[in-house]
């Protein structure tokens, strides 16, 4: 089976959910193309990486770029692009549009695939009928961002998807119901949570009693991190000694470092930027408890392996993260925007007994083991595509 997956571009270090999933087809027999904008980075993925065409600033220069690749694919793909052209017809697009897409799709038509999954909901947007046009089957993914937040920017933008024959897959029950309540039929929505790699990420000590924090996420203010440091400042008056430690990179750093100055914690907060996987384990090893008070999240990979490795999570109860830690039994959940709550909460967590620790941990620790695997993940999706 040829399964094509479109992304933004080749999966990052960080992207587990997307290279563990590639890793696992192409060792089940699946040939998997993997189409980009981008591609600049190497990678150890088993599969075809295909471009899309690239255009610049100078617009005499793109419209030579278009045309050519308009005359290729219309000689050499003529059946599937006059599907393309026809469909978006049908659709109302105007011809201008029509030529676009055909352009914007060329890199895709010229393959002949099984399935075409769009990795998130957003890159399906304006590629609703490529599919269909090139003969293979639709799916879509969708996570948070583009479940979530995408939308409220942008009414609508799905409405036209909605309406097409596609398989979708989701992270959490709670991104089910709200494609049921948009009219999707249940059969048609997967859902398919994240997955880690339990070899690595494994837990080797006994729990410490530090008040060590740690967060890893992009510095968005979807993240809550406002929250978490307004909730930490609530400690560091109460004379509760700390550390926190923040992994990732974004554009409220700025922001956040002006905050952390105001609350009166720059000799316990420290912004580590964005790390590579290995350096997030070690640092995930040195922490006694995982802080996600975010505002949305569709899943989180962070989560799973912080509760891997033996880490109280104390996560806010966003969409998926609710799904992910089960309240008072791997972990705990409290109400976002709230850091009087969340502080409490945090406090709680550090004076529970040493045996209650141990019972989180542990209930976190089997949970993941037996769920959250590659190996399930990887059944999972073949499942997804044969069925």
């Amino acid at each position: 089976m040829r399964i094509g997956i479109v992304l933004p571009s080749v999966p990052s270090y960080s992207e587990t959910f997307f290279s563990s999933k590639i890793k696992g087809l192409h060792a089940s027999g699946f040939e998997v193309f993997l189409f980009v904008n981008n591609f600049s980075q190497t990678t150890t993925l088993n599969c075809k990486t295909i471009t899309a065409p690239k255009f610049s600033k100078n617009k005499m220069k793109n419209t030579f770029i278009g045309a050519f690749y308009l005359l290729k694919t219309v000689l050499f793909y003529y059946k599937k692009t006059q599907n393309l052209y026809r469909l978006d017809k049908k659709d109302g697009l105007s011809f201008s549009k029509r030529i676009k897409s055909i352009i914007i799709n060329s890199h895709i038509v010229s393959q002949k695939l099984d399935w075409l999954h769009f990795g998130f909901g957003t890159m399906a947007i304006g590629r609703e009928n490529t599919a269909e046009a090139i003969g293979a089957k639709m799916a879509v993914s969708f996570r948070g961002f583009d479940h979530y937040v995408y939308p409220i920017k942008h009414k609508d933008c799905y409405k036209l998807l909605f309406s097409k024959k596609v398989k979708y897959h989701v992270l959490s029950n709670g991104m089910k119901n709200d494609l049921i309540i948009k009219t999707i039929l249940n059969e048609k929505i997967i859902k398919i949570t994240p997955a880690i790699n339990v070899q690595l990420f494994t837990s080797h000590s006994a729990f410490e009693n530090k008040n060590n924090f740690l967060t890893v996420a992009r510095l968005h203010w979807i993240k809550g991190l406002d929250y978490t440091l307004e909730a930490l400042s609530i400690l560091h008056k109460k004379g509760i000694n700390f550390t926190y430690t923040i992994i990732g990179d974004g554009n409220e750093k700025e922001r956040l470092q002006f905050l952390v100055h105001q609350l009166g914690l720059n000799d316990v907060v420290y912004f580590l930027g964005k790390l590579e996987h290995e350096q997030v384990k070690k640092e995930l090893a040195k922490a006694t408890y995982y802080l996600q008070y975010s505002l949305q999240e569709g899943f989180c990979n962070a989560v799973l392996e912080a509760q891997a490795m033996g880490k109280i999570c104390i996560v806010s109860d966003a969409d998926g993260l609710k799904e992910n830690v089960i309240d008072n039994k791997t972990g705990i959940v409290v109400p976002k925007r709230n850091p009087e709550a969340l502080a409490a909460e945090i406090i709680e967590a550090i004076n529970l007994q040493e045996f209650e620790k141990e019972r989180l941990t542990n209930n976190a620790i089997e949970r993941i083991n037996s769920i959250f695997t590659i190996d399930n993940q990887v059944k999972q999706f073949i499942d997804f595509y044969k069925n």
